[in-house]
C-alpha cells in the first residue's frame, strides 16, 4: 500500500495499527505473477477440455436430432393415413346424418299435419264445451240470484222479529230495575227512620 494511500486512511480516521492491517491482509490477497500464468495454464486445459465435452456431445445430439426427424417423417406418413381414414369415416357418417335428417324432416312434416288436424277438432270440441258452460253458468246466475234474494227477504224478517224482541227485553229490563229501585229507595227510607238520632 503507498504511502499517499495511508495518508488518505489516517486522514478519514483510521489509526496506524488498523491502517497496518489492512495493508497486511491486502498484500496476503494479492497473486504473484506465477501464480496467474499458473492459473492460465489450467484454465486453458479446461478449456480444452469443455470443447472436446462440446464437440462429443454436438455429435450426439446431431445423431439424436437425426433420429428424432426420422421418427417425427415416420409418424407424420402414419397421421397421414389415419386423417386419410377419418376423413372417410367423416364422409360415411355425413351421408348417414343426411338420410336420417331428410327421414325425420318428413316424419315432422306428418306430425305437423296431424297436430294441425287435431287442434282443428279440439278447437271445435272447445268452441261446443264454452257454449254449454256459458248456458250452465247463466243458470247457475239465475238461481243463485233467486236464492240470495230469499235469504236476504228471510234475514230481513230475522233482523226485523230480533229487533222487537230486544226492545221487549229492554222495557221488560227498565221495569225490573224500576221496581228494584223503588224497593231499594223504601228499604232505605225505613232504615232511616230506624236510625237513633243524633247526640
Amino acid at each position: 500500500m503507498g504511502a499517499s494511500a495511508v495518508l488518505k486512511l489516517q486522514k478519514v480516521g483510521f489509526s496506524v495499527e488498523q491502517v497496518e492491517a489492512l495493508a497486511d491482509f491486502m498484500d496476503t490477497q494479492a497473486a504473484s505473477k506465477t501464480d496467474v500464468v499458473e492459473a492460465k495454464g489450467e484454465l486453458k486445459g479446461d478449456i480444452a477440455e469443455v470443447r472436446t465435452e462440446i464437440a462429443g456431445t454436438k455429435a450426439e445430439l446431431k445423431a439424436d436430432i437425426a433420429e428424432v426427424r426420422a421418427e417425427i417423417n415416420e409418424t407424420k406418413a402414419e397421421l397421414k393415413a389415419d386423417i386419410a381414414e377419418v376423413r372417410a369415416e367423416i364422409n360415411e357418417t355425413k351421408a348417414e346424418l343426411r338420410a336420417e335428417i331428410a327421414e325425420v324432416r318428413a316424419e315432422i312434416a306428418e306430425t305437423k299435419a296431424e297436430l294441425r288436424a287435431e287442434i282443428a277438432e279440439t278447437k271445435v270440441e272447445l268452441k261446443a264445451d264454452i257454449a254449454e258452460l256459458r248456458t250452465d253458468l247463466e243458470a247457475t246466475e239465475h238461481r243463485l240470484e233467486t236464492k240470495i234474494a230469499e235469504v236476504g227477504s228471510t234475514l230481513r224478517h230475522e233482523v226485523a222479529r230480533l229487533e222487537s224482541t230486544i226492545e221487549l227485553a229492554k222495557r221488560d229490563v227498565i221495569i225490573k230495575l224500576g221496581g228494584m229501585l223503588v224497593v231499594i229507595t223504601t228499604i232505605l227510607l225505613a232504615a232511616i227512620r230506624y236510625l237513633p238520632p243524633h247526640p
